[in-house]
């Protein structure tokens, strides 16, 4: 489920074409979670969508079902994209803030997993929020030079303030 490899790089250092490939990899993998946390937080649609493959699935249930919420798993790039814009746009203001990325590498697949906090507040009334600590366990494929999210799933480790104001 999680990386907990004991090194960050697989390629032997004697190897600098190898390392510089597998830093470049690392780089794009992290910049996905980065363009999903982002997007979300400027509403930005183009650089949401980016994040993604376009079977992707986000599945938020085991973090919901902390509070007690039960939403569906989302599939489809175009139907995430669409479900998460739709139901903060206007409404939720948000921030991601991403910590203690772990990849692995295997040809055009990896595996992430990191810590994301992520604040949320009701537009309207900004004394309403929800900020989250959510361990992210996430699958990419590569797509050309860049990577993309097939699938995430986020849990929660604790939570403050009221999930339920945010996401219903």
């Amino acid at each position: 489920m999680y990386v907990t490899g004991e090194s960050a790089l697989a390629a032997p250092s004697t190897d600098t074409t190898a390392v510089v490939e597998e830093l470049r990899d690392r780089t794009e993998i992290t910049d996905a979670l980065y363009r999903f946390g982002l997007g979300q937080d400027l509403k930005d649609k183009g650089l949401f969508a980016s994040a993604f493959a376009a079977d992707a699935e986000l599945d938020f249930r085991p973090a919901a079902a902390k509070w007690g919420a039960r939403p569906p798993l989302m599939s489809g790039r175009d139907t995430i994209v669409t479900t998460i814009l739709d139901m903060f746009t206007g409404r939720v203001d948000t921030t991601h803030q991403v910590t203690n990325p772990r990849i692995t590498i295997d040809g055009d697949t990896a595996h992430l997993t990191a810590l994301v906090e992520a604040q949320h507040l009701l537009t309207a009334d900004p004394t309403k929020r929800a900020l989250l600590k959510n361990p992210y366990d996430v699958e990419l494929v590569r797509d050309r030079d860049r990577w993309v999210i097939r699938r995430l799933v986020i849990d929660n480790t604790w939570f403050d303030g009221e999930p339920t104001a945010i996401f219903g």
